[in-house]
Order: structure tokens, then C-alpha cells, then sequence
């Protein structure tokens, strides 16, 4: 059993096909769990359908996911959770015995580490609260703004 945490950035498509690939090589069945944010919202939390559009957005994901993974070999499950994204990716991955947890990274330099103020790093908070193997999986353009 491998998870793979998703967020709604792009580092979670990435991270997606790592795990898949790693999946396929293992013959191992994957794990897909997306931790619902306040990316998940929309930006205007007076509009009267608010909760509305973010279980839109919920579900969008799922389909997306579900559309990347459809037509593979692969053995997968997806699973939605609320609360910190770190603990719940270890707790995912301490019920189901997981071999790794695969995460995405937003990557390293000064406008990450600035954007992480504000958003705090998942894969960051996976490695320190974590006895298993993470595989952390870098932007596919990671080099480009540093």
C-alpha cells in the first residue's frame, strides 16, 4: 500500500504520477487521499453558495483523479479528509500499514519559503512526524525560479 496525499495544486499531479509509476513497479495498491483546505473554498466566503462551490471543487478533484487513474492496472482507492494535512497523511498511513507516503513539494528558494508563511509545507510536516519512508517529489520545473 502506498498513500499519496493531494492537494489542489499542481505539485499534487506530479506527485500523482510518481506514486502511479512506483505503484505500477511495486505492484503495490495506491492510496489517494486529498486533505480539503481553504484552497478548496472559494476566495469569497460571504457568497451565499460557498460551501456549495467548495464541495464542487471537492468533487472536481476526485474526478480528476479518477480520469488520471481510470484506465491504469493499478489498484486505487481515493479518500477525503478534514483536518491538518501532516496528520492526517500519517494517520491514513499508520491504519492502512503503508509502505510510503508520497507527497509533492511547492519546491525550495525565496518565494517558497515565503509562500510558506502563509501556507504552511505538507511535506515538510509529513517528515517531521513521520517513522515510515516519504518520497518527496519535486515540482517538475522546481529549478526554474530559484
Amino acid at each position: 500500500m502506498l498513500v499519496v496525499g493531494l492537494g489542489s495544486d499542481s505539485t499534487g499531479d506530479r506527485a500523482l504520477a510518481v506514486a502511479l509509476d512506483l505503484a505500477r513497479r511495486l505492484g503495490a495498491h495506491l492510496h489517494v487521499v486529498h486533505v480539503v483546505s481553504l484552497a478548496d473554498h472559494p476566495v469569497d466566503p460571504d457568497a451565499a453558495d460557498w460551501e456549495q462551490q467548495a464541495r464542487q471543487a471537492v468533487a472536481e478533484h476526485r474526478h480528476r483523479v479518477s480520469d488520471q487513474l481510470a484506465d491504469t492496472k493499478v489498484g486505487w482507492e481515493y479518500e477525503t479528509r478534514h483536518g491538518e494535512p501532516a496528520a492526517e497523511l500519517a494517520a491514513v498511513a499508520e491504519d492502512r500499514a503503508a509502505l510510503y507516503i508520497i507527497v509533492g513539494t511547492r519546491g525550495e528558494g525565496p518565494l517558497h519559503a515565503l509562500s510558506r508563511l502563509l501556507r504552511p509545507s505538507v511535506s515538510h510536516g509529513v517528515i517531521g512526524h513521520q517513522h515510515r519512508p516519504i518520497l518527496v517529489v519535486p515540482a517538475a520545473d522546481n529549478n526554474a525560479e530559484q
